[in-house]
């Protein structure tokens, strides 16, 4: 059985950072791609960064690029998400998603198939 295990979430003043962390345990899953998404209060769920392992191409979104950055070892199934210049906008539950699906080699990272999710971690940015 594949799970992902976020952690790192927090209360943090605006301007502040955090670390947010992503393991995916299941003895034979290969991932394709791992991303970042968050949900804020009264929100849909949006996008925030990405990975694709093959080529090593990273996707951001608008809202996130140059503060944030993704990184990860791939052999380990892990990810992480560097929170720089936090901002009281910020605010969400974070999840960390996995794709499993060998098509993602060549996917954008931000389309990839996630079909494997985390149960979040709240991110609090006070101003």
């Amino acid at each position: 059985q594949v799970q992902l295990v976020e952690s790192g979430g927090g209360l943090v003043e605006a301007g502040g950072s955090l670390r947010l962390s992503c393991a995916v345990s299941g003895p034979t899953f290969r991932s394709y791609a791992m991303a970042w998404f968050r949900q804020a209060p009264g929100k849909e769920r949006e996008f925030v960064a990405a990975i694709r392992w093959s080529g090593g191409r990273i996707d951001y979104a608008d809202s996130v690029q140059g503060r944030f950055t993704i990184s990860g070892d791939n052999a380990k199934n892990t990810v992480y998400l560097q929170m720089n210049s936090l901002k009281p906008e910020d605010t969400a539950v974070y999840y960390c998603a996995a794709s499993g699906d060998r098509r993602d080699r060549v996917s954008v990272p931000r389309f990839a198939r996630y079909n494997y999710w985390g149960q979040g971690t709240q991110v609090t940015v006070s101003s």
